[in-house]
């Protein structure tokens, strides 16, 4: 019956009797995301139109330096290896993809000529394949030319596991074949509903064949060009002081018309997010912050300033913390993280730390006009958010399900089972928002007899990719951390499978994988196993539902803030950013408004 509902409206779509707007209203009547409502409209034969571009300068270069602060600044820069955002921003800046995330969630074409659709036989009516016409004339940094063998590669560097890429969830599962120089076809061994992740966003950044086919493999991390980069992008690399500073500048023969505008590039790291959002918006120094998270009280005072804003975006970004279901203590084969955790394997002590997080609180001393409190690890598109959890804050009935449970007052006033302390590490990166929010979670749980440490890691640390750092949050070396947990795409697919048991990080993994809590569930792994074939889009919606509700009856997770992505701008910058994906994905598109 749907089916042929669904039909029926992509047949007055074509026939002019409804138009595209009134189509995707409906579709999220219906709990189906914009993006996916136009896929739809795609596969069955619509033809598509891309949105007008906003970009005004009619003319490569002139625009001066575009100078950017990230408090996390970039450790590594190659797209594939990047665990955290900061590392798919720097890789970003030099590298690209076949597409990206516009503003609205619509696809636009970076390194391929069109995207794919039924009407110009890109995409096959079965959902089992997609092709890609590449856009003819584009060359590396260096002159070489991009061609379809670079896109083959990518797919065989990604999926191997030794390589241990962060991006092997995207590629493990589909092949990829070489139709000509400019004509890659990606093929799905299932009907594939959503199959535009391969080679789209900044995680789907493109690297060159010829400087890494010796660094496929167990050689990944070797390659001299994950420090610098030799990409297609607008900007060509200059400079990597890992941790502090990247530089590029102008690519005067870059494949966009009247692109980039500006002359050079240099991507800051370091410091923290205050001082970031001043120098952008009190004292002019720079033009771009990502990624402030500062309490709201603190940010209106900067406000005042007269050189710049604060600008805000809704998507899915979330702050949540996860909870440790393995010992972190013990070593077992020669690595920690191996075996069950003594006291949070415990449901009771689980539920009790999230009856513990006084979210009203962290919201109003915190986040304000930048968050709102959530039960749900999946917050968007709100047309996926569960209305099935909810969240209470209650110190009483913390206490009382852990005497239930066993747990009882010791001697020096914190409780115990079993000879077992209730102590708990607590980490998280250094930042005066994190700092806050642990503080007030670890006063709720002292008053239920929860001794808790505090642990802050210096970002640069906690979000690097070194396998040899212990404080990364992928090692997770504490027993619950604060973090967040950000969109970089439309589907709910990419965030939702990180917690299947096959994305559980390892030393053999090189502590890839983002199943930080490592959480083995079959339920779950079902769930999203079906999810990833469901074709019908309103059952495959109420997958993901169940998904994020597996993990609140679980506790796997507590989520704590649903954040909007908040950044500072100058004045005259004039950025585009989308929810959907990173602050940089549309760097092409940037300019300034004298």
């Amino acid at each position: 019956m749907f089916d042929a509902a669904l039909r029926g409206l992509i047949d007055k779509v074509k026939s002019g009797s409804m138009d595209r707007r009134a189509f995707v209203q409906r579709m999220i009547c219906i709990g189906i995301t914009p993006p996916m409502a136009t896929q739809i409209l795609a596969i069955g034969d619509v033809a598509t139109a891309a949105p007008p571009s906003t970009y005004k300068p009619t003319k490569c270069g002139g625009g001066g330096p575009l100078k950017m602060l990230w408090w996390q600044g970039p450790t590594l820069l190659n797209p594939h290896l990047a665990t955290s955002m900061k590392d798919q921003d720097g890789s970003r800046l030099f590298y690209e993809p076949l597409a990206c995330w516009d503003p609205d969630g619509n696809l636009q074409p970076v390194l391929a000529a069109e995207i794919p659709s039924i009407q110009n036989g890109g995409l096959a009516p079965d959902g089992k394949s997609a092709t890609w016409k590449l856009k003819p004339g584009v060359k590396w940094h260096d002159g070489k030319p991009f061609t379809a063998d670079d896109v083959v590669f990518n797919w065989e560097y990604a999926k191997d596991p030794d390589t241990a890429a962060a991006t092997t969830a995207t590629y493990r599962s589909t092949t990829v074949e070489r139709i000509d120089d400019l004509t890659v076809r990606i093929l799905f061994s299932k009907p594939t509903p959503f199959w535009a992740d391969a080679f789209v966003g900044a995680p789907g950044a493109i690297i060159p064949k010829h400087l890494f086919a010796d660094y496929r493999g167990n050689k990944s991390l070797k390659a001299s060009n994950n420090l610098s980069p030799v990409g297609t992008g607008p900007y060509k690399f200059i400079e990597f002081k890992p941790g502090e500073l990247v530089r590029g500048e102008i690519n005067p023969q870059y494949h966009m018309t009247g692109r980039p505008y500006f002359d050079t590039i240099e991507m800051k790291g370091g410091g923290d997010a205050v001082s970031a959002a001043r120098a952008v918006i009190q004292t002019g120094e720079y033009d771009f912050g990502s990624n402030i998270q500062v309490e709201d009280d603190v940010l209106l005072r900067i406000e005042k300033g007269s050189k710049g804003r604060s600008i805000r975006v809704a998507g899915a970004d979330v702050e949540f913390i996860a909870l440790n279901f393995t010992d972190p203590n013990t070593e077992a084969d020669q690595e920690r993280s191996k075996t069950k955790h003594p006291l949070l394997s415990d449901p009771a002590v689980r539920k009790a730390i999230a009856l513990l997080v006084d979210r009203e609180t962290i919201k109003k001393a915190i986040y304000g006009r930048a968050g709102n409190t959530t039960a749900n690890f999946l917050n968007g598109p709100e047309q996926f958010v569960s209305k099935n959890t909810s969240w209470e804050f209650s110190i009483e009935k913390a206490a009382k399900l852990l005497d239930d449970a066993g747990w009882k007052p010791g001697s020096d006033g914190v409780r115990e089972k079993d000879g077992r302390k209730l102590k708990l590490l607590f980490q998280s990166s250094t930042n005066g928002a994190r700092q806050k929010t642990q503080a007030i979670i670890k006063h709720a749980c002292q008053k239920a007899a929860i001794d808790v440490e505090l642990k802050s890691v210096v970002a640069s640390a906690f979000f690097s990719s070194d396998v040899a750092n212990p404080d990364t949050y992928t090692r997770f070396n504490a027993d619950i951390e604060l973090l967040a947990s950000l969109s970089t795409q439309p589907d709910p697919e990419r965030r939702m499978r990180t917690f299947h048991s096959r994305y559980i990080p390892s030393e053999e993994s090189k502590w890839q994988g983002f199943n930080i809590p490592r959480y083995a569930s079959r339920d779950y792994d079902a769930v999203i196993d079906a999810a990833e074939v469901e074709i019908d889009p309103v059952k495959r919606a109420a997958l993901f539902v169940k998904a994020n509700d597996i993990l609140w009856q679980d506790t796997v997770l507590i989520p704590v803030i649903h954040r909007m992505r908040v950044a500072a701008c100058s004045n005259t910058l004039r950025p585009v950013i989308s929810s959907w994906t990173t602050d940089i994905d549309n760097l092409h598109d940037w300019y300034r408004e004298v």
